[in-house]
């Protein structure tokens, strides 16, 4: 879940901001486009495997284009399509922009169920069931290759395998996500902590959290989500972060209520109720811990990278605060992120365009949304460690760029980028899911006779219920 970070998740009501890497600003969803390729030479079309010809003529529509109010990214964008065209000159790249959220989810199903989306249309790793499920999404395994998207080879298989089903790919990242513990630096150094040094097991989160909390003033040590779906995908974290799972490998039945599920649940009870570390006031929801750390009125709570930026851009807080380290428990970590994918349907030669133009886009070190050089000089964000798929040798290219052009320090994310965290993908039907353990999460926050067994056990039969609805 998350705002920005909503492209991770289909969340529900939450606001979109751009995130901190100058992506694509997630901005409105596009209309529909014509099948008609009229002047297309259908040049290479036979061949899908190879790049797309130059003399090419054909036009794409692709949504989520800047809106005007994002002055800096939509001059990016129009500078990126001017350089695309430099190759691509006979390539008609038609951005959509609509005021409103990109990826509002009563839109974005209501486009699913009409056919009406964009060429190349923008989605959460998360959204993949529900667009095959709506016949929406081209399989382009056959177009993408090292002839068409050279640094291939240097994306995290994690994140490509969040696009693919059956072993068909049917989208390319723009994004990814793992979560950490997102720490406020002052209130560290304040409560005798090292900032530097974010706790690293749930048993140091705790005794963290009650330092933290000791300093008075209405300050919680720890915090947590408990409303809007939002306290189920943290719940799901948490699970994930000592090595357990909230379904089970076959996808039919619910696997959290057990002893791992119960460590989970019993720790946040102590913080809540035991050590009065984690505030007064609950039901929390996405935007709330993030007003409250910006603040300074909270230690820390789990998060993405981009929470930063929202913080900075939309709080006014400053990025010399804060800090990150891997999530506690460190087994693995709630993993997401973003894509484009191509309307099922659509010529080859339109097929081919769009991989050409997200790989200029989105898939090139040191150019479009990696042209960190210019995101600097535009007066956006440089140096939260996101997105974060490269590897290999494109990975120390964009990470040096990314340092050299920072506009933040990134040494206080040292911790969490020298100690990754196998990232897991979210569980299925993850929003009904989570919609149920935020029954547990808030009964647990707001009940200091929670009985942690029958919610548990409730949450199960519930969950089960769920999974066995086709």
């Amino acid at each position: 879940m998350r705002s920005a970070r909503f492209r991770r998740v289909r969340r529900v009501g939450a606001l979109t901001v751009v995130s901190a890497l100058s992506l694509t600003a997630l901005v409105a969803c596009g209309t529909s486009s014509s099948d008609d390729d009229s002047g297309s030479n259908n040049s290479g079309s036979s061949n899908p495997a190879a790049p797309l010809d130059p003399k090419t003529k054909v036009t794409i529509t692709i949504d989520c284009m800047p809106p005007t109010a994002k002055a800096a990214e939509l001059k990016e964008w129009k500078q990126d399509v001017a350089e695309f065209n430099k190759k691509y000159p006979n390539v008609t790249i038609e951005g959509r922009s609509t005021p409103g959220q990109c990826l509002e989810p009563a839109r974005f199903t209501a486009m699913l169920k009409a056919k009406s989306q964009p060429d190349v249309f923008y989605t959460y790793f998360t959204d993949l069931p529900q667009v095959l499920d709506n016949a929406g999404a081209e399989d382009i395994s056959a177009y993408v290759n090292d002839k068409t998207v050279p640094r291939l080879k240097d994306i995290d298989p994690n994140v490509l395998a969040s696009l693919k089903q059956d072993g068909k790919l049917y989208g390319l990242p723009t994004s990814n996500y793992t979560m950490g513990l997102l720490i406020n630096r002052k209130l560290f150094e304040q409560a005798g902590l090292d900032p530097d040094a974010p706790p690293s097991t749930w048993e140091d989160v705790r005794a963290a959290a009650k330092k933290i909390a000791g300093l008075g003033n209405g300050i919680a040590g720890f915090g947590e989500y408990s409303a809007g779906n939002t306290g189920g995908w943290h719940f799901t974290a948490q699970m994930y972060s000592l090595g357990g799972d909230v379904v089970d490998q076959s996808g039919q039945k619910a696997a959290f209520n057990n002893e791992l599920g119960k460590q989970v649940a019993e720790n946040l009870y102590a913080m809540r109720w035991d050590d009065n570390s984690m505030g007064k006031t609950q039901l929390l929801k996405w935007g709330d811990l993030q007003k409250q750390i910006a603040t300074d009125k909270l230690g820390m709570f789990l998060a993405a990278p981009d929470d930063i930026a929202y913080m900075v851009q939309q709080l006014g807080a400053k990025y010399q605060n804060f800090g990150m380290g891997p999530i506690p428990g460190e087994q693995s970590t709630l993993a997401g992120g973003n894509n484009y994918m191509i309307k099922k349907g659509i010529s080859p030669d339109k097929i081919k365009a769009a991989v050409a133009w997200l790989n200029f886009k989105n898939l090139t070190v040191g150019k479009g949304q990696f042209d960190w050089a210019r995101t600097k000089a535009d007066g956006l964000p440089v140096g939260i460690p996101q997105p974060n798929f490269w590897l290999n040798e494109s990975k120390t290219a964009d990470d040096t760029a990314r340092t050299e052009h920072a506009t933040m320090p990134v040494e206080n994310f040292k911790a969490f980028m020298d100690n990754p965290v196998p990232g897991k993908a979210e569980p299925p039907k993850a929003q009904e899911v989570y919609k149920i353990l935020d029954n547990v999460m808030s009964g647990i926050l707001t009940n200091k006779d929670a009985d942690i067994d029958k919610l548990l056990s409730t949450a199960e039969q519930q969950v089960n219920q769920v999974l066995a609805t086709q």
